[in-house]
């Protein structure tokens, strides 16, 4: 496994895959791996002839400076379990090495970046959407692979390869769960033993839901039941949305002609989780 800490020596290796007709699969990572990262990889080996992971804490898609600080860094760990899973390079930067000088450029996805994790983190998909567009620049992969745990920023990407052009097809894998339903997330490694057993309430609130609006209830009345479930479970909810996948148009009510999305965020003592489901799964 080749472990590139410099843009330049990432670059030229690169070159050197698609000189040699290798078909490259990239899946970008802030760390803190967990199974669903691992998923992620499984999904670009099966497709790509060589694979790509990033380990980067991006300090610009951080609106919250606490949050920076204590997002969970293991990166030998890491290391270790790409190397068991034969990932072929990583690409391990600091931030003087991505951001050499403050950054100025500002992306706008119309209403896409301003509801939902746009609106409760102001400024977080421009650093997404930064970030991705540079390692898309230097890994120069054909495939890129994203959870569909971060719906919204799949569909921020989406748009930015769209409007970018970039030459490189997306794919959302689906969310890898623990057995007790909750969605793997780095995050999760901030949650005590009690808190981890709580923040189950976000898949138990998601299920609750889908009944719920697939029996043609308004996502109005759903959210004050959701409100309770999470405040019996000692959470906070933030947010219950129903969105078109398609176009992220937000909803309140299961349509016909809509092919949807319910979202959750909530807080779990001081720890921010977010969740979703497909209304069809």
């Amino acid at each position: 496994m080749r472990i590139f800490r410099d843009i330049e020596g990432l670059k030229v290796w690169s070159l050197d895959q698609q000189n040699a007709s290798r078909r490259i699969g990239f899946v970008p990572t802030m760390g803190a791996l967990h199974e669903g990262h691992l998923r992620l990889l499984e999904h670009a080996q099966s497709a790509c002839d060589v694979t790509v992971c990033s380990i980067f804490v991006n300090p610009v898609q951080f609106n919250n400076t606490e949050d920076l600080k204590n997002y969970p860094r293991t990166l030998d760990k890491d290391l270790e379990l790409l190397e068991a899973k034969k990932c072929d390079a990583v690409f391990i930067p600091d931030a003087s090495e991505m951001y050499p000088e403050t950054p100025q450029v500002k992306f706008d996805f119309g209403n896409l970046d301003k509801i939902l994790e746009g609106a409760y983190r102001p400024g977080h998909f421009n650093g997404v959407a930064l970030v991705v567009s540079k390692l898309f620049n230097m890994v120069m992969p054909h495939e890129a692979y994203f959870g569909q745990k971060d719906y919204q920023q799949y569909m921020i990407v989406s748009r930015l390869v769209k409007d970018l052009s970039f030459d490189v097809k997306l794919k959302c894998v689906p969310t890898t769960r623990e057995q007790s339903g909750l969605a793997m997330s780095s995050r999760n490694a901030r949650l005590s033993p009690e808190e981890r057993v709580r923040a189950t309430i976000l898949y138990r609130s998601l299920r609750h839901a889908q009944a719920k609006l697939l029996e043609g209830k308004r996502v109005s009345e759903v959210k004050t039941v959701v409100e309770e479930m999470c405040a019996q479970a000692g959470c906070r909810l933030e947010y219950l949305s129903l969105a078109d996948r398609k176009n992220f148009a937000i909803l309140e009510q299961v349509t016909e002609s809509a092919d949807c999305i319910l979202l959750v965020a909530a807080y779990v003592g001081e720890v921010r989780l977010i969740d979703n489901m497909m209304m069809t799964e």
